[in-house]
């Protein structure tokens, strides 16, 4: 979705509320007049409040300004992270290497500022045996409360058993 910024000729009512290029306040002048005024000093009338009534304008070079909004843009989406959800699945009856391999895989993963869900699923008559799978994840969860914190109680979603794992935030003294 693109902003529309009317500027110039695009401003159609009869009056402005008007601001010099240096930031004064003018007043409320006729459009044609504000027109006039930027024009004979080479910028352009920009809308910059088109709900206020009267609209209030102001005279600046809209190329410039184009440009300083999409630089500052960019330099608010640098700033930003995005969060990564990985996912990780376990059955109840683990193999001992296994439970390792994938525990390792959620520590690397969180080290690298990523949440974690993990899923424990539970197949065919498994599902009578849910605490094999609860002492699974709350095993998981003591083995990694150094690194990482729970976002969410794990609880179950028809056959599985799930958790959401995120970094632990470092404290700053």
């Amino acid at each position: 979705m693109r902003d529309f910024v009317r500027i110039n000729e695009r401003i159609r009512v009869p009056q402005v509320r008007l601001i010099d290029e240096k930031g004064g306040q003018v007043g409320i002048i006729d459009t044609r007049r504000a027109l006039e005024m930027a024009s004979s000093r080479n910028l352009d009338l920009v809308e910059v409040a088109p709900m206020a009534r009267p609209p209030v304008c102001r005279i600046m070079d809209y190329g410039k300004y184009k440009y300083d909004q999409a630089k500052r843009a960019k330099q608010s989406k640098k700033k930003q992270h995005q969060v990564s959800v990985k996912e990780i699945q376990f059955r109840p009856n683990i193999e001992t290497h296994d439970y390792n391999f994938k525990k390792a895989n959620l520590i690397k993963f969180i080290k690298h500022g990523s949440k974690v869900k993990i899923q424990i699923i539970y197949r065919g008559r498994e599902i009578v045996h849910k605490e094999i799978g609860q002492g699974l994840m709350d095993r998981l969860v003591d083995e990694v409360k150094e690194i990482a914190d729970l976002e969410n109680r794990p609880r179950m979603e028809g056959r599985h058993l799930t958790a959401t794992f995120i970094p632990i935030k470092k404290k700053v003294n």
